[in-house]
């Protein structure tokens, strides 16, 4: 599997909300952009991504910007790569949707792509996003993904 840069970028956006979630003040597209050195439109595109899952929320109007929907620590970072990446499987025939090879039910490597896939969903779903602002915290410098 490889995370491509709307994913890394979606954590960034969710680091980047996290750190004002105690803020009444929302983040713009802009102040996240000048940050992280994003283009304002690939942003646009990847905070739609995250308002669709429900994972932060658009307020409208002259101070307007994103915010998250809930607390950082109910954030898994598989929430995050889910909402920007899709599925998250090693290969098709191991998708949860049941989809992919025809030969799955004969198929013995079958098995080393779901231990993979759960291995990997066991690590992604035990990092919050609480955890990433506690790591952040704790570099001297901007922490970058």
């Amino acid at each position: 599997m490889k995370i491509s840069t709307k994913g890394r970028y979606a954590i960034r956006v969710m680091l980047e909300l996290g750190n004002y979630y105690k803020s009444e003040d929302p983040v713009t597209v802009k102040e996240i952009s000048k940050r992280n050195d994003i283009s304002d439109k690939y942003l646009e595109q990847i905070v739609s991504m995250l308002s669709k899952a429900g994972l932060i929320r658009s307020i409208r109007g002259a101070k307007g910007g994103y915010m998250l929907t809930h607390d950082p620590g109910s954030y898994s970072v598989a929430d995050i790569l889910k909402a920007s990446e899709g599925n998250l499987s090693s290969v098709e025939c191991s998708e949860l949707s049941g989809e992919g090879c025809n030969k799955k039910d004969r198929c013995v490597s079958i098995r080393i792509w779901k231990k993979l896939d759960g291995a990997v969903y066991e690590v992604l779903n035990g990092i919050k996003l609480s955890d990433l602002l506690e790591w952040q915290s704790e570099q001297s410098d901007q922490y970058i993904i």
